[in-house]
């Protein structure tokens, strides 16, 4: 008999490229683990140019993805605290751009866009700041679910009644109305309830850098492309933007989420863990301490292992006859 692995619940990809930048200044990961019934998706667009733009969008990738790693094992049994952990996580990064422009004058006026996806199964969270697009396909209609942070509706607006040219629109409607710059972010966009993404949706989160392609020729190539992989609907996204090759192309940064399919999930209740702890302090007469003292005693205070070596813990024996305190250390384990 030939062993075949279960098919991933997951397809999912990602592309970068400069465009015709000198810098980069996107900055994107994603972490789908085989086998996994949740991942994580943090992008973010970088702006200030030689003011830093590369090192923000750095900072806030890393400070949001490590936040919701940390809390990744448990996005389960904690789902209704998702989207508590996404705005901790904003507001960390938020603070670490902060203190990093503080200590470097010269990187006055960097700051990035934001958009991050947890998925729990098929439920999809997001938190995004900024103009960075997160797009919904379904059934053969392309979506922008996520808030754009931007002039560019009231440019386009602009541009429709003649008061500013096409041309000029191009250098003001990514004018951002809200950003990762380090102090109080005006918008947040993050939704208390998730999105449940169906067989056959296609999930995409970019750059704008992206979006020199018009909603119809994204729509259709995600729309002609919806049956093969993430790997090759990305590919195909930025194919276009070669092709494209526009001279003011911005950097290009995208990650393609797909669905295999909705199986259940069937988890195990495993055992509850017992706590360490150390340094214990024993009223006691006899020069043996086992645990069984421990249970005789009255417990005055435990300290978890780890939590202040000098911490006293005392058990204080019902026998009103203890003349000795012995110290000595406990670790059960379950």
């Amino acid at each position: 008999m030939i062993w075949r692995s279960p098919k991933p619940r997951y397809d999912v990809a990602s592309a970068i490229r400069h465009g015709a930048c000198e810098l980069q200044e996107d900055a994107l990961v994603t972490d789908f683990t085989s086998g996994a019934d949740s991942g994580i998706v943090v992008l973010a667009d970088g702006m200030g140019g030689h003011a830093a733009g590369d090192i923000a969008s750095k900072i806030v990738v890393t400070e949001v993805f490590s936040e919701l790693k940390f809390h990744s094992a448990t996005f389960a049994e904690r789902e209704p605290e998702i989207p508590t952990f996404m705005r901790n996580a904003a507001s960390v990064a938020n603070d670490v751009v902060g203190q990093y422009v503080d200590e470097n004058p010269r990187a006055k006026g960097m700051g990035a866009t934001l958009v991050a996806l947890v998925m729990v199964e098929h439920r999809l969270y997001w938190v995004s700041i900024g103009d960075s697009p997160l797009y919904l396909l379904r059934d053969g209609v392309l979506h922008q679910i996520n808030e754009d942070h931007s002039m560019s509706k009231q440019v386009d607006f602009m541009v429709e009644r003649g008061l500013i040219t096409p041309e000029k629109a191009r250098t003001q409607r990514n004018c951002l109305t809200s950003a990762v710059v380090g102090r109080a972010i005006p918008k947040t966009d993050l939704p208390s309830e998730p999105l449940d993404v169906r067989l056959g949706d296609i999930v995409v989160a970019a750059s704008d850098g992206l979006q020199f392609l018009d909603d119809a020729k994204i729509s259709g190539i995600l729309h002609r492309y919806r049956r093969r992989s993430s790997a090759e609907i990305a590919e195909r996204l930025v194919d276009e933007l070669d092709t494209l090759d526009h001279p003011d192309q911005d950097n290009i940064s995208l990650a393609v989420i797909k669905l295999n399919h909705l199986d259940p999930v069937i988890r195990a209740s495993l055992p509850k863990r017992e706590a360490h702890y150390s340094s214990v302090f024993v009223e006691d007469d006899d020069d043996d301490f086992d645990l069984e003292d421990a249970d005789r005693g009255e417990v005055v205070a435990l300290y978890p292992d780890g939590e202040g070596d000098d911490a006293e813990t005392t058990f204080k024996d019902t026998d009103q006859n203890t003349s000795k305190t012995q110290e000595t250390s406990v670790s059960t384990v379950g």
